[in-house]
């Protein structure tokens, strides 16, 4: 027959092994907790190390896109006068990389083609966009106004690139633009024979 005392005893045993178990599933669970705490510190120097390795290839293709660019522009420049004199526009000077400021406005341009009265604005992509058709037509809108020594010659405009999606390329001609791409292994320039260009 079990006493009092017993049934105490019993309890006191009941609850100190509950206690343990207590302890070791809060042990379990703080050692759990520890482990998600160092996957997610692992987790965070990935996503940082991916993004540096990101920042990092996105400069260097930005760099190789500009020197592309610049390819560009060095491959057509003795072709350029060539090109223009097909189409009737009478050039006979190339001025490469033309800047001017004046006041709170700039002005940068990859190549000018210039004759007595007419001059082509030459803007050189590795990869045309939309983006930078726009950009080229702003250029050619204060082309006059920031070199003031072009005012009375008729102004055209024209984009070079490698690569030069149809959109962009329809877009381009839809503005009056020259759209000089690669052919081969050559520049031309894609507009047909009746394009009229526009002038600035």
């Amino acid at each position: 027959m079990s006493t009092a005392a017993d049934e105490i005893w019993a309890i006191l045993r009941e609850s100190a092994e509950s206690q343990k178990i207590t302890d070791r599933k809060f042990q379990d669970t703080h050692r759990e907790f520890q482990e998600i705490k160092t996957l997610f510190q692992e987790t965070d120097r990935q996503m940082k190390e991916t993004d540096r390795i990101v920042k990092e290839v996105s400069r260097d293709i930005g760099r190789l896109g500009n020197r592309l660019g610049d390819f560009i522009e060095d491959a057509l420049r003795p072709a350029v006068v060539r090109m223009f004199q097909q189409r009737g526009i009478d050039v006979h000077e190339v001025h490469q990389n033309i800047c001017s400021n004046r006041g709170n406005e700039g002005l940068e341009i990859d190549l000018l083609v210039v004759n007595d009265s007419q001059i082509v604005a030459v803007e050189c992509k590795s990869n045309l966009s939309v983006d930078d058709v726009n950009e080229h037509l702003e250029r050619l809108a204060k082309l006059k106004r920031l070199l003031p020594s072009y005012v009375d010659k008729q102004v055209f405009g024209a984009v070079a690139s490698i690569v030069i999606a149809d959109n962009v390329a329809q877009y381009a001609y839809r503005k009056g633009l020259f759209l000089i791409g690669q052919n081969g292994d050559h520049l031309e320039i894609r507009n047909h024979a009746d394009f009229v260009a526009k002038v600035w």
